[in-house]
């Protein structure tokens, strides 16, 4: 039985932190956007694995609460968090272009998008010259050529312009110098994955 003096033990209970809160290096789990190294889709698969488990997605896919929802300030805080997150994970040059006062989440998240993502036929245009002309003798190594083409075939998806398993592969046959004749001529052949090519050269 409650005394006169007690209070309540359900108003004395803290209301838990929101998970997001927890999050001290962000880096860790989200690597860093430039586009390149790391493409757009690769990025955004991260970031949303990472959102999800601390339970943040609705900040990149829902609207607002309105300002004098009694919500909004806690939202608010959660909010600058996310947003933290994203200016944390993107390259300084991603980022200037990005970076706004008095902005939320899912706003830089769409402006992020757009980026990215408009004039879809003329990037994959130059990004398919680029996929197209590369060449083992245009790189210092095996590694960074595989690596190239890999990142090339991404960037092409990020523009609606997806390269198969099957053409990636040919593309890489194709860009081998005369002394990997014989290697190129296997693989041509047995039509293996991606993985199970570079590991041949």
């Amino acid at each position: 039985m409650t005394g006169t003096g007690d209070v309540p033990e359900s108003s004395t209970k803290l209301k838990p932190l929101h998970p997001a809160y927890n999050v001290t290096n962000v880096n860790n789990k989200v690597r860093t956007l430039d586009g390149t190294k790391i493409t757009y889709s690769t990025w955004v698969k991260l970031f949303r694995l990472h959102a999800t488990a601390y339970k943040a997605m609705d900040h990149i896919t829902d609207p607002p609460p309105e300002k004098n929802a009694p919500e909004y300030a806690e939202w608010k805080e959660v909010d600058s968090l996310v947003l933290q997150w994203i200016y944390s994970t993107v390259s300084d040059e991603i980022v200037v272009r990005i970076i706004e006062n008095d902005t939320t989440a899912r706003a830089t998240w769409i402006k992020l998008r757009d980026m990215f993502l408009s004039n879809k036929s003329s990037r994959a245009a130059a990004l398919e010259h680029e996929f197209t002309n590369l060449t083992l003798a245009k790189c210092s190594s095996i590694d960074e050529y595989c690596q190239k083409l890999k990142d090339l075939s991404e960037q092409l998806e990020d523009v609606d312009n997806p390269v198969s398993e099957t053409h990636l592969v040919l593309q890489m046959v194709r860009g081998l110098p005369a002394e990997y004749e014989i290697v190129a001529t296997f693989l041509n052949q047995t039509s293996p994955s991606w993985d199970e090519a570079r590991n041949r050269l």
